[in-house]
């Protein structure tokens, strides 16, 4: 047996700043002694439970199955540990894999040459066995395999996710730097938006958390458009178990009320990109999407508003930022009465250049960006 077999345990990768909220989504979706850690959550599950996250989490990024655990000195013993592994129960000789390492504080130092070792490994399973090997794609590979190496314990998983939970699907282009959807998704979540109001994005740019409001809203599974998933190669896979569960997410899905969500966006082109991802998830929305400067909108009131204002790396002329950041806190003082904003702030040194005090700061990485998420309550 493998160690997910044995201890029904398994590891969420999330992005810094959502671990509890990722555990608290975890318990909803049916994980038991959940137990979040930096950058992750160790968490338990049974199979039926482990296809239900993948299918509905909006928050997580990957979910590990760790197939062998062991102490790793060497990187000959990493070899023989990974190549002594039957690889044809997760991979058939005519698929397609790839790997992901990490190391620290151990004898490997390279978290490079520790995948290059376990590559190296399974294709050297599969000529023995066959004469020749499986090929390796590092983009949209049949099998992702995970090393993870930390004081020379090393841990060796399948991603059961089948690739990062951020791709939706519904985003088919984007402006420079889009915000991820699974840190879109987050900051809705914080928001606790639940459509009691409605919900205004001024600056909406290619709609990332506009799409990701729709999805919570409506209740359509995070993996929807999602091909196929990697809990689908592990050799325990059931697909009938599967088909329910995603029956049973797909009856949840309903519609969105006309007046809920809106959208604007100073660029035409954005809004533009808005429209086709919006359609990717609802091909027939009755959203409101303008092509309007924030300052030229009479009001926002009684709402939730949740932006991501340009920053440095997404505008052209990044002279006047702190500028910027106070128009828009003139604006919310002005035109949005009896309303909240999350703004998530890419370059958090503007964040108190918005000239309203916040009711919760909060950090939250977006790729590299170590950003900042405010709120403010305007009255």
């Amino acid at each position: 047996m493998y160690t997910y077999q044995e201890e029904n345990r398994f590891f969420a990768q999330i992005s810094t700043g959502l671990e509890e909220y990722g555990a608290d989504e975890l318990r909803e979706l049916g994980a038991e002694n959940v137990n979040p850690v930096f950058r992750g959550i160790h968490f338990e599950a049974n199979l039926e439970t482990i296809y239900r996250i993948n299918y509905n989490s909006r928050l997580l990024s990957r979910v590990l199955a760790p197939i062998k655990t062991f102490k790793c000195h060497s990187t000959k013993y990493l070899y023989r540990i990974v190549q002594g592994i039957d690889w044809t129960e997760f991979l058939d000789i005519d698929g397609t894999f790839a790997i992901f390492a990490h190391t620290s504080n151990s004898s490997i130092r390279h978290s490079q040459y520790a995948a290059l070792c376990v590559k190296d490994a399974i294709a050297d399973f599969y000529k023995d066995k066959f004469g020749r090997r499986p090929d390796v794609d590092k983009y949209n590979p049949d099998v992702w395999v995970s090393l993870h190496i930390d004081n020379d314990n090393a841990v060796l998983s399948i991603d059961t996710s089948g690739g990062s939970l951020h791709k939706r699907g519904y985003r088919r282009e984007a402006l420079e730097a889009p915000m991820i959807e699974t840190l879109a998704a987050g900051i809705i979540r914080v928001s606790g938006w639940k459509g009691e109001k409605p919900l205004y994005d001024p600056m909406c740019g290619s709609g990332t958390l506009l799409c990701e409001a729709i999805m919570s809203y409506c209740k359509i599974p995070s993996g929807f458009l999602k091909d196929r998933f990697g809990f689908e190669c592990l050799p325990d896979f059931d697909r009938s178990v599967w088909e329910k569960v995603k029956k049973e997410s797909d009856s949840q899905i309903r519609e969105l009320p006309e007046g809920l969500v809106f959208g604007s966006d100073i660029s035409s082109k954005a809004i533009r990109l808005t429209e086709r991802n919006i359609r990717g998830i609802l091909p027939n929305h009755n959203i409101s999407l303008l092509a309007k400067d924030f300052n030229s909108i009479d009001e926002i009131k009684d709402s939730v508003i949740v932006t991501n204002p340009p920053y440095g790396i997404r505008m052209n002329n990044s002279d006047d930022l702190g500028g910027f950041y106070k128009e828009i806190g003139d604006f919310f003082k002005q035109k949005c009465t009896n309303s909240i904003a999350f703004v998530y702030f890419g370059e958090r040194e503007y964040l108190k250049r918005i000239g309203l005090r916040t009711s919760m700061k909060m950090p939250l990485s977006n790729g590299g960006l170590d950003g900042r998420l405010g709120k403010f309550e305007i009255y």
